[in-house]
């Protein structure tokens, strides 16, 4: 077996908080390796999205949980990368407002969705090798991936990042604001219960603070060659 086709196997698992970049290297690392890019983000946007189209409270985890059973979503390819289709619909051009982060981050404490979502993320991975990247994806979703990162930044650069990407979306918001934002969000994914956001043991660990995309990926990409070096998938 090549190492080309080996790489074509490998199951990729990319954690990190927001504006850390893992997103940005998960669906360059995957076009590069010739693998399928998953956002998990992208799918518990999407619950969050269908729960508000429900009217259904955020912290109402009884109702998440009926939501989450009776939802079917799918992750399917686009010209432009994946995009997610719940009950059928198209959601995705929705999915990138300051309301859904929001709400991605409530309903996302729920275990049910969880549970739900993992189960999901697990498919997409049956057929071929992915690149997934979210938030505990190494630690709860892929606990047996080839390779794990873990990417970080500060947090004025996070918020700076993550900003430049609502400006994109039509969806501005003040830097105080958003800074705040990200930075109770952080706290919520670092200390909820069910799957908290964490590194795992056998993570590599990417602090992107001061690197661009670039140089992010050359760094990946010399891990992938060395893991393929002594092993294969």
């Amino acid at each position: 077996m090549t190492e080309a086709s080996s790489a074509r196997r490998l199951v990729i698992a990319i954690d990190g908080p927001v504006g850390s970049g893992k997103s940005t290297m998960a669906r360059r690392l995957a076009a590069t390796l010739g693998l399928v890019y998953i956002d998990s983000g992208a799918m518990y946007r999407a619950m969050g999205w269908q729960a508000i189209r429900a009217g259904l409270p955020l912290d109402d985890q009884p109702g998440l949980t009926v939501l989450a059973a009776r939802t079917a979503m799918r992750v399917v390819s686009g010209p432009a990368g994946p995009r997610i289709l719940v009950d059928g619909e198209d959601v995705t051009d929705g999915l990138r407002t300051p309301a859904i982060d929001q709400a991605a981050s409530v309903v996302s404490t729920c275990p049910a969705v969880r549970e739900r979502l993992v189960a999901l993320q697990r498919a997409c991975a049956k057929e071929s090798g992915v690149v997934m990247d979210g938030r505990d994806i190494g630690t709860v979703v892929f606990p047996d991936a080839h390779l794990k990162f873990f990417l970080d930044a500060d947090l004025a650069v996070r918020a700076a990042r993550r900003g430049k990407d609502l400006e994109r979306a039509g969806t501005p918001m003040a830097t105080d604001q958003l800074h705040d934002e990200i930075a109770r969000r952080d706290a919520r994914d670092i200390s909820r219960e069910h799957s908290p956001l964490r590194a795992a043991p056998d993570a590599i660990r990417i602090d992107s603070s001061g690197l661009d995309p670039e140089q992010v990926l050359a760094r990946m990409l010399t891990e992938v060659e060395r893991f393929l070096q002594t092993h294969k998938p």
